[in-house]
């Protein structure tokens, strides 16, 4: 059973560094296998020319994962990124940003994971992001 929105904001702010907590992300939504968080734009994640930095979309894209994963899950739990390859296609800049994950394969051992960044209300990704999570023994 997929976790509410609500205890994906509790694992956020109990499982998560002080910095990733500082990069302001909420949960917009939680579902069976899917979780959509919202990273609020502010200047101080803006790179000159005045997009948002790759650093801050990676590190919401690999939270998002994480609570894509416990959504699939029912639940937290201990579990690392072991690869995640991000592809940016253009700038986000004066919006925030919405970062779908999806997972797509959910093992005993492994989880992978599909991420999609988009600016504000746009429906085409400005970022894509893939994933592969372990669970530790």
């Amino acid at each position: 059973m997929p976790i509410t929105v609500v205890a994906a904001e509790k694992i956020l702010a109990e499982n998560f560094a002080p910095w990733v907590l500082e990069l302001g992300l909420t949960v917009a939504e939680t579902g069976e296998r899917h979780a959509v968080l919202r990273l609020p734009w502010s200047d101080r994640l803006a790179r000159e020319g005045g997009g948002i930095c790759g650093q801050a979309l990676m590190a919401a894209a690999d939270t998002a994962c994480a609570v894509a994963i416990s959504s699939a899950r029912g639940g937290f739990g201990p579990m690392t990124t072991v690869q995640q390859s991000t592809g940016f296609q253009r700038p986000i800049a004066g919006a925030d940003v919405m970062i779908m994950a999806r997972v797509t394969k959910l093992g005993r051992q492994l989880a992978f994971i599909e991420v999609d960044l988009t600016a504000g209300d746009a429906t085409d990704p400005a970022a894509h992001a893939s994933a592969v999570y372990a669970f530790p023994a």
